[in-house]
């Protein structure tokens, strides 16, 4: 049986304002309006270190839910950042496409995770429910590097409008970096697979 909880905890709703605050940046970039780009994009990076610190620390704080929904509101944050900084021609469509992709694949895992871990019969308003709580995820170490990779490399791409080093070979270095982090990543889950599912009993 899966475990019931409370959904509405503070981390749960910092990640929320994070997917929130996604689509605002995107119009920002696309506007080319970058010092108040940076700014949000600061807010947001701070929901997500105080998000995860409340988690460690409180245990009443701490979910489920939350351990999808973190990376969640994480991989949509960047996958927004990265289409519009394409758009914007500061970073290059092959690396946008790698990130996007290997997301995509992540965010289907997630559902079929969750399908997988519902009792019978499953429902939609099973399915739906953030109070049941049928599984944890562990994201691998490697992940959690490619993470704050591409969040440097989005920092660093929003500033360098600001301060014209657009050019820079730096900015390229990461941008292969970046790409070989995320590779690694994608191979991580393909290898350990299971061992970053946790499923939750019934107490």
């Amino acid at each position: 049986m899966p475990q019931y909880e409370n959904p509405w905890t503070i981390p749960n709703m910092l990640s929320m304002t994070r997917i929130g605050l996604a689509p605002v940046l995107g119009y920002l970039i696309i506007e080319e309006d970058f010092n108040i780009a940076l700014g949000v994009f600061a807010l947001a990076g701070l929901t997500d270190l105080l998000d995860g610190f409340i988690a460690r620390n409180w245990a009443s704080q701490k979910s489920a839910l939350g351990s999808a929904l973190d990376p969640l509101a994480d991989k949509i944050l960047i996958s927004i950042l990265y289409v519009s900084l394409t758009y914007a021609d500061l970073i290059p469509v092959p690396l946008t496409y790698m990130i996007i992709s290997r997301d995509v694949m992540l965010i289907a895992a997630v559902f079929y995770v969750r399908y997988r871990t519902l009792p019978t019969p499953r429902t939609l308003s099973k399915y739906f429910n953030p109070c049941y709580a049928t599984a944890r995820l562990k994201p691998t170490f490697i992940s959690k590097v490619n993470t704050a990779v591409q969040l440097i490399l989005v920092a660093a791409s929003l500033a360098a409008p600001v301060f014209n080093y657009a050019d820079s070979i730096y900015l390229q270095i990461l941008w292969c970096f970046t790409a070989f982090t995320t590779a690694a990543s994608a191979y991580s889950y393909y290898h350990y697979g299971r061992k970053t599912v946790q499923v939750i009993k019934g107490r």
